[in-house]
């Protein structure tokens, strides 16, 4: 392990901090993807030297055709009648050395995929991810079924710990492509997959739904945090815990309007009455970097917009349109901002 944990900083590409997420399959920051994008390079490598010998080939054919006038010179039929056996001895030659060449391409591939499958698994934290219509709902679990919690659109994962992310889809195919995490695994409806991935540095890394599944498909995004076991720790103890209580009169009137909405009919705020589970849970709400999966930055100004017309902004998602008075959306979006 540590000889791969070596060689994966060699491969990516440095960045500071607060750059935008990285989706690049050509740097690996996992194991795993170090073993994928190793069989990619190897693949790229045989298919540049096959199309290299190709090409010489032809070349050297058109070097070595005999140069004539058309109109004036016959045609030269006399190989029809006797065999060409260096030609033939040459086809035999390239058919052989191409058999090989997908032969050991099917052996790469048979040994990338068992690699996969034999990282460590000590300590694993496990995670159920289910694609929606266009959104990622993320449950953590744990043995002590009161240490669970629920997120969406974002995961945060301690660095260098395995990750066992257990896939659903609730309607229809989704696959899940963290490329610089892994590759991708498919989302089926009533079926169950697993997903194995290790982040070795820390950092922010967006994956994509690379399924089409949808009008808003290419609006589906999610984001994985990587971080130190310690700050990842921190994080996870403060989702466990219940929305807090509005300090202000502004935010108890957000709240009430909330649980007295059509809100509470699809989302959960843990400590509250509002334990729909349609849409996704907005415990901590105000904690994530962005909202509608990757597609807005989560302030207050796309905050209000999106509440008062979702369709406007990402046409098929199933959230209706949440009309409300200015002050009433006051209101709302000064509890929404209490949910961190």
């Amino acid at each position: 392990m540590r000889r791969h944990a070596v060689f994966i900083p060699i491969l990516g590409i440095a960045r500071n901090a607060g750059a935008a997420p990285l989706q690049d399959a050509l740097h690996a920051y996992g194991i795993q993807a170090w073993h994928i994008g190793r069989l990619w390079n190897f693949t790229l490598a045989l298919c540049a030297l096959v199309f290299a010998a190709i090409l010489a080939a032809f070349l050297f054919a058109l070097w070595r055709a005999p140069r004539v006038d058309a109109a004036s010179t016959p045609p030269d039929l006399t190989s029809l009648a006797r065999p060409e056996r260096r030609i033939h001895r040459s086809i035999l030659w390239a058919v052989a050395a191409s058999t090989i060449g997908l032969l050991v391409l099917l052996a790469a591939d048979v040994f990338t995929a068992r690699a996969l499958g034999r990282m460590p698994l000590e300590n694993a934290l496990n995670i159920e991810l289910t694609g929606h219509q266009f959104w990622w709902e993320a449950r953590y679990l744990d043995p002590d079924f009161k240490r669970q919690f629920r997120t969406a659109n974002e995961l945060h994962i301690p660095v260098g710990r395995p990750v066992i992310v257990t896939l659903k889809s609730r309607d229809v195919i989704h696959t899940l492509w963290l490329p610089n995490l892994h590759g991708k695994r498919d989302m089926i409806p009533g079926r169950t997959t697993t997903l194995q991935l290790r982040a070795d540095l820390p950092g922010t890394y967006r994956g994509q739904c690379a399924e089409f599944c949808g009008l808003q498909h290419a609006m589906m995004a999610l984001l994985v945090e990587a971080e130190p076991d310690a700050q990842y720790q921190a994080w996870a103890e403060r989702q466990r815990q219940a929305a807090p209580q509005p300090a202000s009169d502004a935010a108890r009137r957000g709240r009430d309007l909330f649980l007295n909405a059509s809100c509470a009919r699809c989302h959960t705020i843990n400590g509250t009455g509002a334990t729909a589970a349609q849409g996704p849970d907005l415990t901590h709400l105000a904690g994530r970097t962005t909202i509608a999966a990757g597609m807005l930055p989560n302030d207050a100004g796309h905050l209000a917009a999106w509440i008062s017309d979702p369709q406007s902004l990402k046409p098929g998602v199933t959230m209706p349109a949440t009309r409300l008075r200015p002050a009433e959306l006051h209101d709302l979006l000064t509890y929404l901002e209490t949910l961190k």
